[in-house]
């Protein structure tokens, strides 16, 4: 694939040199127009397209994007070279032909580029709003503007590259339906989320365990209020999915508070029953000390006024009891302390816990990248919110430890950036996650 996507590039850097620099030509006949704008115009509509073979539109957009502006780097060197040469046949005796010439390949190539740019900045998850911004500054900076779309281009094209191989993975064990549990998966958010349709909390993971056989359900709760609100809601949501659907039972799987609500829910409501397992994900089972420092040190009167702003905003988008202020202070280390010594270890049901860590803030996120340090300075080794040692609970532990030295954050771990991260695939990672669960007759 690789090899084809070069001998593309070369092809297509070759035919828009044509266009680019034929002011020349068409001086002498406008004939060739015949030839020149309907190759112009193929090139830039479908370039890359017919290379990449997959079924998604987003990837073949992205790929088109690719090949128009790695074909834009090169034919800048070969116009360079055309109108040093066209200097020296009509300097000094004729500069308009030459001044016309380089309108003609700066207009074509100005084409080019936006319309690869485009593509690129429309359908890639790799290159996010930082190099995005990048991009945009050093767009009119001559030398950087080269290196940016170098760097944005080694990117784009490892998305690609990596989409494919993820197609293909899917398409040879298509037939095994590697993710089909016995009982359908229910996802839980952690606190201040919802689920949506069009910005999934979970990225890429729901599509992936789907395309692998899963039937996958999510919580819908409240973004933000008590843990016993949460499982209240929780324990008539899984009812409700257990009745319309005549699953039996539901394997969990919730990240965040999220894992302490379902914990709230088995023991407290009566929605043990319908429930196969709970695998729990960088959820704070002992709660977070820097929670407890920050409650202790911000003055009631603003934490009333940051819970006021958030839940008339909450409920201006359709959650009318959010409760901001309760699903802070569950989230501390004391009233976790409290909430453990309260909540039975549930029998029956395969309970997992898994966490992360990141190595150093700047492998974060913003605003993770930020509140790792004051984490670290108070609960140890964390993903930017979650200590590594409030993770452990239930039958088994497992520490996500990537072989890069990159560490995985609280939002990474749920693809919430949709970001491909070197030694961690983490669609990967829940694929083989409910594998396990279908092995055990879940």
């Amino acid at each position: 694939m690789k090899l084809l996507l070069i001998s593309a590039i070369l092809i297509y850097s070759v035919l828009l040199s044509i266009p680019a620099n034929s002011f020349t030509l068409l001086a002498e006949n406008l004939q060739w127009l015949w030839l020149v704008i309907p190759l112009f115009l193929v090139v830039n509509l479908f370039a890359g397209f017919f290379i990449t073979k997959t079924r998604f539109k987003r990837i073949r957009a992205c790929s088109h994007g690719n090949v128009l502006l790695a074909s834009f780097l090169l034919v800048i060197p070969i116009s360079v070279a055309y109108h040093i040469v066209l200097a020296f046949y009509t300097i000094p005796d004729d500069y308009t032909t030459f001044l016309w010439s380089i309108l003609l390949c700066t207009g074509v190539e100005t084409i080019i580029f936006w319309n690869g740019i485009i593509c690129l900045y429309m359908t890639s998850f790799q290159i996010g709003m930082k190099y995005r911004i990048i991009g945009i500054i050093c767009g009119l900076i001559p030398g950087l503007n080269v290196i940016a779309l170098s760097v944005i281009l080694f990117k784009t094209f490892n998305e690609v590259f990596v989409e494919l191989d993820k197609e293909k993975l899917n398409k040879s064990r298509k037939e095994q339906k590697v993710c089909q549990t016995k009982y359908p998966v229910l996802m839980v958010h952690g606190v201040m989320f919802r689920d949506f349709k069009y910005l999934n909390y979970w990225g890429r993971i729901p599509s992936e365990l789907e395309t692998n056989g899963a039937k996958i359900f999510y919580g819908n709760h409240h973004s933000a209020s008590s843990v016993h609100a949460s499982a209240e809601e929780l324990t008539e949501r899984i009812k409700t999915i257990v009745n319309e659907t005549g699953c039996e039972k539901v394997n969990i799987i919730a990240h965040s508070k999220g894992g302490l609500d379902c914990r709230y829910a088995i023991s407290n409501f009566d929605a043990a029953p319908y429930i196969a397992s709970l695998t729990t994900i960088n959820t704070p089972h002992n709660g977070c000390e820097f929670a407890d420092y920050l409650l202790t040190k911000i003055s009631p009167k603003l934490q009333n006024r940051v819970a006021k702003t958030y839940n008339g905003t909450l409920k201006r988008l359709g959650e009318p009891n959010s409760d901001f202020l309760a699903a802070m202070n569950n989230l501390t280390a004391s009233a976790c302390k409290q909430l453990n010594e309260e909540l039975s270890i549930p029998e029956g049901i395969y309970c997992q816990s898994i966490g992360s860590v990141l190595v150093k803030a700047k492998s974060g996120k913003f605003p993770l990248n930020l509140s790792y340090r004051f984490v670290k300075h108070f609960d140890g080794p964390n993903d930017g919110l979650v200590s590594k040692k409030s993770f452990e609970w239930g039958e088994k532990f497992t520490l996500v430890e990537p072989k890069k030295k990159c560490g995985i954050s609280h939002a990474d771990i749920i693809d919430l950036n949709r970001e491909n991260i070197r030694g961690f695939d983490v669609r990967e990672f829940y694929v083989e996650l409910v594998n396990d669960l279908k092995e055990r007759g879940l």
